[in-house]
């Protein structure tokens, strides 16, 4: 029998802030009401140097504030419009706190209009690339525009500020927005109609940097090497003398989740890997080689390749796929945590843009996008409690903790690989011909990539097998085969990415490949497409 987890909120996830409450004291909330892009808010104080958590709009109150100190507070975007009756509100206690203030689009919206100011539905609507004219000075401002500045922004809106509060002054325009940016100095609240979180506002980040940094008075000292610090010791409180088995892909998240948590509490762990027999040419070997071999961690290898397809057989739809891969994973784990004995909890590699895009981060409002195995799949009882370290990092700021930890770059900069492996990259029904099919393809594509020296210029490249047949001709016979479709792009968070712009020549020379020495493929085409408007997989 499983013993029960302590000290875990309902559902099973160990509660992320109750360990963490004295080991932050210079830190920045986040307050989200739903945008899709409110993790990039986090990311961009992180980069600064300066710890952050999100918290829904909902729990963020005055017993909060008082308990936790924020240094300073920033206000999301979000769906809603704050000309709706029922849309979300700030609690008042954040604009009492006497902390700095930022509002971001919805965020600065709700600034004025809890604060005096109106806001009202605009017939001009702004989405994308904008030009702020900077009509005024701000503290925000010092240091990176200056009055009669034009810089590049982003916008993303259709309401906007009509009316500021006692206190607050303009300081920069748009065609769309007469108050893209406000300011109270005295106050030190601040708002952007515009978004300085993506990268399409190119000063953004020295903007955020500049709040966190010279207005609210961080120190930003926060590092991997702290984090590894406040993880293992969250680790140790949450598990205290209870076993621990982490569900171990072989990639850079679980991987880099196995040794933070390794190091924490020892033998305490055991690491269980599972071959869906959705893996990639050569991995499963791979994966049992490198951590029993290199790192001497206790491995189980359970090869349950025949279980998953058999589930998966007459499966069509993505998102059953992933329920049913996660279900089966926790089952299988759960049948070696049973073998093991004493085992209290279940670790996983989940990220930041896993939970954003199955439901928004730490339980806020956002809109679902697509689950994830590590999320979306769980059953809603489960007899493990889930230990997730890594839970509110992104991919590359896990890159820099597996260096922190030692881990060999060889590992540390391997593309992601989903966790419902193949399958996702299957659309439609799975057979064990096509995922042969499919391993051959993605094997000399990435080949062909690591010989030209682009494997670590593009953040993650992949073949996906159509259900699509197509007629060709091959020694003068008739074939009708199928559709493999290449996928590379570059990003740095895996929020948003750009496909990769190969040369002709290179495309060319890896369809030949795959045609000639793949049975089953006869034609090959390259995925363009940005994210968004796609996801980077594509199911």
């Amino acid at each position: 029998m499983i013993d029960t987890a302590k000290d875990v909120e309902p559902g099973g996830r160990p509660d992320p802030h109750t360990a963490t409450e004295s080991l932050h004291s210079d830190w920045v909330l986040i307050v989200d009401f739903g945008s899709q892009v409110t993790q990039l808010i986090a990311r961009r104080v992180r980069e600064a140097g300066v710890y952050c958590e999100i918290q829904p709009y909902h729990r963020v109150n005055e017993r909060l504030l008082r308990q936790r100190r924020p240094k300073a507070i920033i206000l999301s975007g979000g769906p809603a419009s704050t000309v709706e009756r029922t849309s979300p509100k700030a609690d008042s206690a954040i604009f009492n706190h006497g902390v700095p203030i930022l509002g971001i689009c919805y965020g600065q919206q709700l600034v004025c209009a809890q604060l005096g100011g109106a806001v009202e539905a605009s017939s001009h609507q702004e989405f994308g690339r904008a030009t702020l004219h900077v009509v005024d000075e701000c503290h925000l401002f010092d240091g990176v525009w200056r009055q009669g500045d034009a810089p590049q922004v982003w916008m993303s809106h259709g309401d906007r500020v009509t009316a500021l509060p006692d206190g607050f002054h303009v300081v920069a325009t748009s065609s769309g927005a007469p108050h893209a940016a406000i300011a109270n100095d005295d106050r030190r609240i601040f708002g952007l109609q515009f978004h300085p979180e993506v990268v399409h506002t190119p000063d953004g980040a020295a903007l955020i940097a500049r709040f966190v940094r010279d207005i609210a008075g961080c120190a930003g000292d926060w590092t991997m090497g702290a984090f590894r610090r406040s993880a293992i010791e969250d680790i140790r409180a949450t598990i205290g003398s209870g076993r621990v088995v982490c569900g171990l892909s072989g990639g850079v998240d679980s991987s880099v989740a196995a040794v933070l948590i390794h190091e924490a509490i020892r033998d305490q762990l055991t690491c269980i890997f599972v071959d869906h027999g959705l893996l990639r040419h050569g991995e499963a070997d791979e994966v049992v080689r490198v951590f029993r071999d290199r790192y001497q961690i206790p491995l189980i290898h359970r090869d349950a390749s025949k279980l998953f397809l058999d589930k998966l057989t007459g499966v069509n739809d993505p998102e059953e796929k992933r329920k049913i891969i996660g279900r089966t994973f926790i089952d299988v784990f759960e049948e070696e945590a049973d073998h093991i004995g004493g085992v209290s909890f279940l670790a996983q590699g989940t990220l930041y843009p896993d939970v954003i895009e199955s439901v928004s981060a730490l339980g806020g409002p956002s809109v679902t996008i697509k689950s994830h195995h590590n999320v979306g799949g769980l059953p809603e009882r489960m007899r493990l409690a889930l230990l997730e370290p890594l839970r509110e990092l992104f991919k590359d700021e896990v890159r820099v903790l597996g260096r922190e930890l030692g881990l060999p770059d060889t590992l540390v900069q391997r593309h992601p690989f989903p966790g419902p492996g193949l399958a996702i990259r299957i659309p439609g029904e799975i057979s064990a011909e096509k995922l042969d099919i499919l391993r051959q393809a993605d094997r000399i594509y990435l080949e062909e990539i690591r010989s030209a020296g682009l494997y670590d210029k593009i953040w993650q490249a992949f073949a996906v097998l159509l259900p699509v047949r197509t007629v060709g001709v091959m020694g003068d016979a008739r074939t009708y085969e199928y559709v493999c479709a290449l996928r590379a792009v570059t990003s740095t968070d895996g929020m948003t990415a750009d496909s990769y712009p190969f040369d002709h020549a290179f495309v060319s020379a890896v369809a030949g490949r795959i045609v000639n020495e793949v049975r089953g493929i006869n034609r090959v085409v390259y995925d363009v497409t940005s994210k968004p408007p796609g996801t980077i997989e594509w199911e």
